[in-house]
């Protein structure tokens, strides 16, 4: 069983994990500018990797997976980073930080879908209305084409719609394992095997063209932080709290993201979006109300 936190505790750390991924965006952005995808994901992942094994082993809390648990983990990483990590930034190469955002807080919203196909629970009309709601705002957001800038298209939704699917079996089944393994176990575990599905792409994909990389500061401060703070920090704070209040309490707060992200994007990529996309984020976002706070007053 989980050490006990206060409500506090619990909510601060998941606060500071939706900071430190709303961040994730504009970081991601920045560091585009000098690497590859395959290339940012790989190195994010490995510097993750370094950093928290040496924690783990330091402060004792590295535990060793069980053999029936094995799979489990396999299956983690596949989800996320893997698949997770290919539709985010494949995505956010076409889509503004701010709109991608938007979609990825929609898991929460969806998230009953995944538990009803594989627990059987239960779908309320609120979770319904809710999507309807919200497809009508990324609707809104897609149609826009007013500037290259902020401008989306059917690829770049389609990307971060991957994300969000791979985010929410990704959740399914990482409740599985909270039962049995800490946030530094888990995120551990699922960098290591996350590095060594994407190392084919990258040696066949990247490797030839390792010489033609632009090394700029920016981009390499960008994904040292990404690596600690994104990968890192903002999972196993993550991880904890799922394991103490749950997957869909927890998904919650992903409702942040998009609000979070603005501001970041506002006032360092000084990014400026059309009335018609601030819009279609409202209503992306009230669709996530209407499906939660209708939850939690049922209960």
């Amino acid at each position: 069983m989980p050490r006990q936190w206060s409500k506090l505790t619990i909510y601060t750390a998941i606060v500071l994990s939706m900071v430190f991924w709303s961040f994730s965006y504009v970081w991601t952005n920045i560091a585009l500018r000098s690497f590859s995808v395959i290339f940012l994901l790989e190195s994010r992942l490995l510097v993750a990797t370094i950093v928290i094994v040496l924690f783990g082993k330091l402060t004792r809390q590295l535990q060793l997976p069980r053999r029936e648990d094995l799979k489990w983990f396999l299956l983690l990483a596949f989800f996320e980073p893997f698949i997770y990590f290919i539709g985010e930034t494949y995505g956010l190469k076409r889509i503004s930080p701010t709109i991608a955002s938007v979609m990825i807080a929609t898991i929460p919203l969806f998230a009953p879908f995944s538990a009803y196909f594989l627990l059987k629970e239960k779908v309320s009309r609120a979770n319904i209305a809710g999507i309807v709601v919200s497809f009508a705002g990324i609707v809104s957001i897609v149609t826009v084409s007013s500037n290259r800038a902020t401008a989306t298209d059917t690829a770049g939704v389609l990307l971060i719609t991957l994300a969000v699917t791979s985010a929410i079996l990704y959740a399914t089944v990482l409740k599985k394992l909270a039962a049995h393994y800490n946030g530094i176990t888990l995120v551990t575990y699922q960098n290591i095997i996350g590095f060594v599905y994407f190392l084919p792409l990258f040696l066949g994909i990247e490797a030839p063209h390792l010489h033609e990389i632009v090394w700029r500061t920016d981009s390499i401060v960008c994904m040292f932080l990404l690596a600690v703070f994104a990968s890192f920090i903002a999972f196993v704070l993550f991880a904890e709290a799922v394991r103490r209040i749950g997957v869909a309490r927890s998904n919650v707060f992903c409702n942040l993201l998009p609000v979070l992200t603005a501001v970041f994007s506002a006032i360092i990529l000084h990014e400026v979006l059309p009335a018609q996309q601030i819009a279609g984020m409202i209503v992306v976002i009230a669709g996530l109300f209407i499906s939660q706070v209708t939850r939690n007053n049922r209960r």
